[in-house]
């Protein structure tokens, strides 16, 4: 509503992480999940996400005496890589519904 009173397109980039996964790195495939669906029943408003992401899931820190493990983020919690894939898979298969349905 705020976009359409600006003479704005009424679509959003959503950034699956922080506030909309409760700031839990594991809770960002469902927050993705839920725009899934929303995007293979044929909505627009959503034109992109972010998903925090490494090879390694959860995050470490950067202390000078820290043996660190390699693929693991030292800012923001991720998912894992492992976790990531099927989220993008089930993504490109709500857009594939969404064509299909002509939306």
């Amino acid at each position: 509503r705020q976009l359409a009173a600006k003479g704005l397109p009424e679509r959003v980039l959503v950034d699956c992480s922080h506030g909309n996964s409760g700031r839990d790195h594991r809770r960002q495939g469902e927050v993705a999940a839920d725009i899934s669906r929303q995007v293979a029943s044929g909505s627009r408003r959503v034109f992109g996400l972010m998903l925090e992401s490494f090879l390694v899931g959860g995050r470490q820190d950067n202390g000078s005496n820290t043996n660190l493990t390699y693929g693991q983020s030292i800012t923001d919690a991720c998912m894992s890589w492992d976790d990531t894939v099927p989220v993008i898979e089930g993504l490109a298969d709500a857009v594939t519904k969404r064509r299909r349905a002509g939306s």
